[in-house]
């Protein structure tokens, strides 16, 4: 014949408190999840929208002529694929280095037929074009 296990009534309490707290614990996970699931596709587009808008201030900050490097990316693309039509035209990367000579913008041309990346180079005072992807 075998003992029944005495439990201590601070015992009970303490194995109740740690099952509430892992089951809080786990559907806090569970929600978590689900909200990440359900944000997705927005998230990809907030995370779009605010490096764009982080990129066109640090331009604007720098004094570089939003206009200036814009005529330059369509100039390039129209010389590259003069065929090819896009929609929009998206400031994506400012790499402001020390000096003039260094510095780059990256420009991303979204049309129905795909993308292409346009890198420019800051020649003293102007913008060339240094490739097209």
């Amino acid at each position: 014949m075998t003992a029944p296990i005495a439990l201590s009534t601070l015992a009970i309490v303490l194995i109740v408190v740690g099952a509430v707290i892992l089951i809080m614990l786990i559907l806090g996970f569970l929600g978590a999840w689900a909200r990440s699931r359900r944000q997705a596709p927005s998230y990809d587009e907030h995370v779009a929208a605010a490096d764009a808008a982080l990129e066109q201030a640090r331009a604007a900050d720098k004094g570089w002529s939003r206009e200036v490097m814009e005529e330059a990316a369509r100039a390039a693309l129209d010389e590259s694929r003069p065929s090819w039509t896009y929609r929009e035209l998206h400031l994506v990367l400012v790499d402001d280095r020390p000096g003039v000579h260094e510095d780059r913008a990256h420009f991303m041309a979204v049309g129905d037929d795909g993308e292409a990346r346009v890198i420019l180079a800051r020649h003293e005072d102007r913008w060339v074009a240094e490739r097209v992807e």
